[in-house]
């Protein structure tokens, strides 16, 4: 196993899920895509790893052709991936339409 900065650490963990984009009004509005059961496990034993602050988590994110780079929000259990305004005037995105998500997350 491969030896970096932080030790020992596993493969990157790569997912690909489809989810559908919800608007949340609260005092600092967002849009979302809420990650399921299955690969918020996957994350979250990765999350030990890589998690800074109330259990966020850094990745890179790709819907249609584009990617960025942002932090899940922990949520219920989950977590929750923000689309960032310039993502879903680019890809066309409304509240409402399931989209492709993919997540890489460099462990």
């Amino acid at each position: 196993m491969p030896t970096g900065a932080r030790g020992s650490y596993a493969v990157p963990v790569d997912l690909e899920f489809s989810g559908e984009v919800w608007f949340w009004k609260g005092p600092s509005p967002h849009h979302f895509v809420t990650v399921p059961e299955d690969e918020s496990a996957e994350l979250q034993a990765a999350s030990a790893l890589v998690t800074y602050g109330w259990g966020m988590i850094p990745v890179e994110v790709q819907i249609g052709s584009t990617r960025w780079t942002t932090s899940l929000f922990p949520k219920n259990g989950g977590y929750v991936v923000p689309l960032k305004d310039r993502v879903r005037n680019a890809e066309a995105i409304v509240v409402g339409d399931t989209v492709t998500v993919r997540l890489a997350v460099d462990v």
